[in-house]
């Protein structure tokens, strides 16, 4: 099993940056992706960006030049940079887990909130 908990969030003027973490553990040896999504209010929940073990990355085309996904050499931890945060940037971001098997674990999330 893999536990996440993400951290980072909060509420930030449009144009402004967000540094949003996500802290692995457990068996992290067999995660072989982390992505991290996004659910706003009445919408489905998204992938924004993920990042392999290889530090392949991808981003959905919303956020590219805006964000960046990085993680720590151990790989136990993940970033994602927000800059130049928008308005319809506001949602509940997540990061998810995928493990050799299968497997997916969520964290419980951490919010962006992006005013006019």
């Amino acid at each position: 099993q893999v536990q996440l908990v993400e951290s980072g969030g909060g509420l930030v003027q449009a144009g402004g940056s967000l540094r949003l973490s996500c802290a692995a553990s457990g068996s992290t040896f067999r995660i072989m992706t982390i992505g991290w999504y996004r659910q706003a209010p009445g919408k489905q929940r998204e992938l924004v960006a993920s990042i392999n073990s290889g530090g392949r990355t991808n981003y959905v085309d919303s956020v590219k030049g805006r964000f960046t996904i990085s993680r720590d050499n151990a790989g136990n931890m993940v970033y994602l940079e927000v800059d130049s945060l928008k308005p319809e940037d506001t949602a509940l971001y997540y990061c998810n887990a995928l493990l050799i098997g299968g497997s997916r674990y969520w964290g419980q999330g951490t919010q962006v909130t992006v005013s006019s």
